[in-house]
């Protein structure tokens, strides 16, 4: 895949580094991105609440009958930094394989599902994630996909590649916005023939749609999609997470939740880092995936969350805000009062 422009041809971003071959990385941000991978990092006192919290997540799934399953999505820097030679980072002070080595020996442990081992391990093939965005390619997203149903014990769908529509469009990501010229790359279509149905969408994500913003529609979002096919696990998973999962695909982004609704007959999607116990409770899920961008580990997740509030919070801002809530932010808006995990 090429990258279809030459370096000179563009002014350069403050917070994205240009690497290798049209490979752009985020570096800034108020996530301070390249800031990870060197010292200090993330805090030892960070990391050691992430084990507590990953840990007391599972204690809660396990009283409710359900399975907990955390998973980190990788930073493109973690799976593809040596496409960037000149940025001084530390491998090993990525965020995640940090929370991997603090998970040793705790509860959570069973549910860390390693995606950074898996993403190295495919990293020769073809692309994980595409080059002018900061999320991953449908390969990426379906090694994200497998791995995390391995821990699950679910089989995955095998007949993906025949249902896609393929194609390549010319894309422009997160990432090549930030440079004027706009950078773009040809990218696969992510799309694909499913009988899944979309049965609930909050009033966030409606109300976003009804003005052609649904695009738009980040924290706070919350949708409900069945699967009628026979072949369908019948089991009910429930996703808190963030853009690599989301409420929709929007082509050539490919998002976890569209694979996991073809797969299962009943997925909710929430987006939040954290994780709404009460809606767990009415829903009783047999699994709950707990999904986070790495660099997002920055911020821990509030407590007491609730998703009607954090809607809310959202709504009042994108509705009547003309700055919308940055994509992917974590949920870092407060939630109804209460203790427990987050």
């Amino acid at each position: 895949m090429t990258s279809g422009f030459s370096a000179s041809e563009t002014e350069p971003a403050t917070d994205v580094h240009a690497g290798r071959d049209g490979w752009l990385f985020l570096t800034g941000g108020t996530n301070r991105v390249l800031a990870q991978y060197r010292r200090p990092g993330l805090s030892r006192r960070l990391l050691w609440r992430w084990r507590r919290i990953v840990s007391e997540r599972v204690r809660a799934c396990d009283r409710l009958g359900a399975t907990y399953i955390h998973a980190v999505a990788p930073e493109k820097l973690t799976v593809y930094g040596d496409q960037a030679p000149d940025l001084a980072i530390d491998p090993a002070r990525a965020p995640v394989r940090r929370l991997a080595r603090w998970l040793t020996a705790s509860r959570g442990a069973r549910a860390f599902v390693d995606l950074d081992a898996a993403f190295q391990a495919a990293r020769d093939g073809p692309p994980l994630y595409l080059r002018t965005d900061s999320h991953w390619t449908l390969a990426g997203c379906e090694v994200a996909y497998r791995t995390i149903l391995a821990r699950m014990g679910v089989a995955p769908r095998d007949d993906l590649d025949a249902r896609r529509s393929g194609g390549t469009v010319a894309f422009c990501g997160d990432l090549g916005r930030k440079f004027t010229p706009h950078r773009f790359e040809p990218a696969p279509v992510t799309t694909f023939a499913t009988g899944v149905r979309r049965v609930h969408a909050n009033g966030l994500l409606t109300a976003l749609e009804a003005e052609g913003r649904g695009i738009e529609a980040h924290l706070g979002a919350h949708a409900v999609f069945r699967n009628d096919d026979p072949a369908a696990d019948p089991r009910r998973l429930v996703i808190f997470g963030d853009s690599f999962c989301q409420h929709t695909s929007y082509s050539p982004v490919a998002t976890l939740t569209a694979l996991m609704a073809d797969t299962f007959a009943e997925v909710h999607f929430l987006w939040s880092t954290s994780i709404d116990w009460h809606y767990c409770e009415r829903v009783r899920p047999d699994f709950v995936l707990g999904e986070i961008a790495e660099r997002f580990m920055i911020d821990l997740p509030p407590k007491g969350f609730r998703i009607e509030r954090l809607a809310e919070l959202a709504r009042a801002r994108k509705l009547t805000d003309a700055t919308p809530l940055p994509p992917d932010a974590p949920a870092s808006a407060p939630g109804a009062a209460g203790a427990g995990p987050r």
